[in-house]
């Protein structure tokens, strides 16, 4: 009987703990859904579908900031082009370093600003040794393919919203297991 209280009861505080950890997941992956920046090499793109209203024949401006820069004014600007669903720019030969991407559309509302990292680009090294048996079995030339695993995909809300509400249902009945089995069974 003891034991069951005890494992209720924690059972609640890890409940407790975890709502708001799930919910503040939650808020910080919708903050910056507005706007969609990629790397690929050192070329940097941002996509948006909030600046589909033209003016002047312009969709908005993006802004892409480097540390030492403060406000949109400073970094490289570049004019937004799509259509009214989907609105996209790009900067080529971007050096290595940390950005901030800003769009602002033509009706002078931020669509979003979110940072980006640019990695230096390696360039493959090819290396030969002769062998001088035949019997040698050919290795993989790229050896490996080990990694970070799903650690690297980032996940979005709907994901963290689904992965909450099964850890709430889990917790939900392993208390409710816990308190049928506290009761006595009477005939």
């Amino acid at each position: 009987m003891r034991m069951t209280q005890m494992l209720v009861r924690s059972g609640l505080t890890v409940a407790a703990a975890a709502l708001p950890l799930t919910l503040t997941a939650t808020e910080a992956v919708a903050v910056n859904t507005a706007i969609n920046v990629t790397t690929s090499g050192t070329t940097v793109q941002v996509t948006t579908s909030d600046c589909a209203t033209r003016s002047n024949g312009s969709m908005g401006n993006a802004s892409l900031l480097s540390s030492g820069q403060a406000n949109f004014a400073q970094g490289r600007q570049v004019t937004l082009s799509g259509t009214s669903t989907s609105q996209a720019a790009a900067w080529s030969s971007v050096t290595t370093g940390t950005y901030t991407v800003i769009v602002v559309c033509a009706d002078g509302t931020t669509a979003g600003t979110q940072s980006v990292t640019v990695s230096p680009v390696s360039s493959p090294t090819i290396s030969a040794t002769a062998t001088a048996t035949a019997t040698s079995s050919a290795s993989p030339s790229r050896g490996v393919m080990g990694g970070m695993g799903g650690g690297t995909k980032d996940y979005g809300a709907a994901t963290y919203a689904a992965g909450g509400a099964l850890v709430a249902a889990g917790v939900g009945a392993t208390v409710w297991v816990l308190r049928r089995r506290a009761k006595p069974h009477r005939l």
